[in-house]
Parts: structure tokens; C-alpha cells; sequence
């Protein structure tokens, strides 16, 4: 069975918008603004090349940023 890589999700929380390791209950850390969120999860995702992704408040992912190995990508060669 393949193992899932390592992931970091911005999600919201009771307190703000906390960052959370892929799998895990508990956050990181929380901040008062989904922007702080993001830079700290998108630096800590860079750190350990990892799929970054960004929860709207509705739970859905919003966005996605890969910084480890790419399962898809890009064909093109510039």
C-alpha cells in the first residue's frame, strides 16, 4: 500500500484558523486571521515537502500548492 505524503491544512476553528498536520486532531497552531494561518502553514509545507492545502470556512478546500513530489505535473518544459 503507498504511503500518503505528508500534508498541511489551513482549517477553521473555534478559536481562528489553525493549522493542522494531515491526519491530525490537534493544531499546530492557531491564529486570529486565515492569512497568518496560511504563511505559517505554506513555510512549514516547504520545510517538509509536503501538499499545502486551504480550507474555506464551508470545510472545502479552497486551494492547493504542492512542494514535494508532484503526483501530476506540469507536461510542459519552457
Amino acid at each position: 500500500m503507498a504511503k500518503k505524503p505528508p500534508s498541511q491544512h489551513v482549517v477553521k476553528s473555534s478559536d481562528g484558523w489553525a493549522v493542522k498536520k494531515g491526519g491530525s486532531t490537534k493544531a499546530t497552531k492557531v491564529f486570529s486571521t486565515q492569512k497568518e494561518a496560511v504563511t505559517h502553514g505554506r513555510s512549514i509545507a516547504k520545510n517538509q515537502k509536503a501538499e499545502f492545502y486551504v480550507h474555506g470556512r464551508d470545510g472545502k478546500i479552497r486551494e492547493k500548492d504542492s512542494y514535494g513530489r508532484d503526483l501530476h505535473p506540469p507536461k510542459d518544459k519552457k
